[in-house]
């Protein structure tokens, strides 16, 4: 029976397609079921619906800050903003509307933050240090993967981040990696080596075997002396 997917995907439902037919996955995960696919998307639907409603209240909390806001509740207010910018890239559909919402308004409030640090030299270069992490950290949010593998309710189990890294694509996965440090970048790569010893019943892909050899490349290029 052909599956019915969604063309843009929520956490779920993407998690799902990640074992599904998936040899480097244990065989009882890897069957997917339109039942389970639909009470997947169901609860994607779900999420998206209360996310909206937040959102909705989050935007109005900013749009009424006065010009005279203390600053912590500035801070308070930017903070959740960010948080509310890496759920929108975890949720399924189209959310580039919400995503370019919350930067406006992440730039808004910057503004007022620029504006109080006034002419203090060191705390203007932790603000350009910030802007620029968070810049990055948004262009890294572009990425699914690396969206759930943040998530704090990440659904990707310890024992399966290892197969969800070696089938990712290959942008996908340059992005991912960038998460980890040197040792658990070596601790992977230990069980890859482990894991394709014990994959049975189908071939693992070759490319994630370059993947796993991408991943030890990189391990050993960065590992301390």
């Amino acid at each position: 029976m052909r599956l019915l997917f969604s063309e843009l995907p929520g956490r779920r439902e993407r998690h799902l397609r990640r074992k599904h037919d998936n040899p480097l996955f244990p065989e009882d995960e890897r069957v997917l079921t339109q039942e389970g696919l639909t009470e997947a998307q169901r609860l994607d639907h779900e999420e998206l619906v209360a996310y909206i409603g937040d959102l909705r209240k989050l935007v109005g909390e900013a749009v009424a800050l006065g010009p005279h806001e203390q600053s912590d509740r500035i801070l308070e207010l930017k903070e959740r903003l960010d948080k509310a910018y890496e759920t929108a890239c975890r949720l399924a559909d189209d959310q580039g509307p919400n995503r370019e919402a919350i930067r406006k308004l992440v730039a808004v409030i910057m503004k007022a933050v620029w504006k109080g640090a006034g002419n203090d030299s060191l705390a203007q270069r932790e603000l350009e240090q910030e802007e620029a992490a968070r810049k990055a950290h948004y262009e890294l949010l572009e990425y699914p993967l690396v969206a759930d593998l943040l998530d704090p309710d990440s659904l990707i189990r310890e024992g399966e981040l290892l197969p969800v890294l070696l089938s990712a694509d290959r942008p996908e996965f340059e992005a991912a990696v960038t998460l980890f440090d040197p040792a658990q970048l070596l601790a992977l790569c230990e069980q890859g080596e482990t894991m394709f010893g014990q994959v049975d019943g189908v071939e693992p892909p070759q490319e994630a075997r370059w993947r796993l050899d991408a991943l030890t490349a990189l391990a050993e290029s960065i590992k301390p002396n």
